[in-house]
């Protein structure tokens, strides 16, 4: 199973991972659609409340008509997204934190998670004996708000670890927070909503691990643990139950983004 990204469920496949046999778990899971914080949807220019609203039931063409903050055009776009929003914004079965437990050699976890998620996991974490840190994105470009609440700027990862665990040297690498704009370059690239940008996930790989060491992410995504993790020597395993980001994930490893560009520098390391 290594140094792939496996096609499945990742609530069956962990199972199938040994007891202690992971060294650094990275995993972006499923928002909570009840959750209206931490930057679910990361797509600007988008009517945040109305294309909640659509994807929770509501017809987004009659809520553009009503509304004098959603257009015509905007209900649209809506409606094309809609799809591939809900495709990763199902429930969490918080039942998996244990598992992420039993397969770390020393627990040594980093999992982001939305506003309605962050109180379930931490007391999870803390009951479980572990040392808890809250790391933040702090976004420069936050899609704009409708409504009476705060900007949807930050998002949030719990980063939970046993006594014992590697945390390297490196001050660079220290601070709780990170801060750029949204991440519009990777969106591009490889079409997944919620991406994280590759030097965020680096920074904790680089932190909390060893060269040779092995990285897993159940929820994979289009595959940015596992990228970063190759790029700094560790063994990945990721997980990704939906098929067309599992592809994109695989292609991406092998140097093709979802356009169907392949990079210059995919074989740069085999001429040196």
């Amino acid at each position: 199973m290594m140094n792939e990204i496996i096609l499945g469920d990742a609530y069956k496949l962990i199972k199938e991972v040994p007891s202690k046999s992971v060294d650094l778990i990275i995993t972006d899971p499923p928002y909570d659609l009840i959750d209206t914080g931490s930057g679910c949807f990361g797509n600007e220019a988008r009517n945040y409340h109305a294309e909640y609203g659509s994807i929770c039931g509501d017809d987004a063409l009659k809520m553009a008509k009503k509304e004098d903050t959603c257009g015509y055009q905007e209900s649209v776009r809506m409606i094309k997204i809609r799809k591939e929003i809900s495709a990763i914004s199902y429930s969490f079965d918080y039942s998996i934190l244990s598992d992420m437990i039993r397969v770390c050699k020393i627990p040594n976890i980093y999992v982001w998670c939305s506003r309605s998620q962050l109180r379930r996991i931490i007391d999870f974490f803390d009951d479980a004996g572990l040392s808890i840190d809250l790391l933040e994105w702090h976004k420069t470009n936050p899609i704009p708000t409708c409504g009476s609440s705060y900007l949807h700027d930050t998002e949030l990862c719990v980063f939970a670890r046993g006594k014992g665990v590697v945390f390297n040297k490196g001050f660079d690498d220290k601070k709780h927070y990170f801060i750029s704009k949204t991440n519009k370059e990777d969106k591009n690239d490889f079409k997944h909503p919620t991406i994280k940008p590759l030097e965020f996930i680096k920074s904790m790989i680089r932190n909390s691990s060893n060269e040779g060491g092995v990285v897993l992410d159940p929820f994979c995504g289009s595959g940015t643990t596992c990228m970063a993790a190759k790029e700094l020597g560790r063994k990945y395993l990721g997980f990704e139950i939906n098929e067309r980001w599992h592809k994109i994930a695989v292609d991406r490893l092998n140097g093709i983004d979802a356009n169907g560009q392949t990079s210059i520098f995919t074989d740069f390391g085999k001429l040196t």
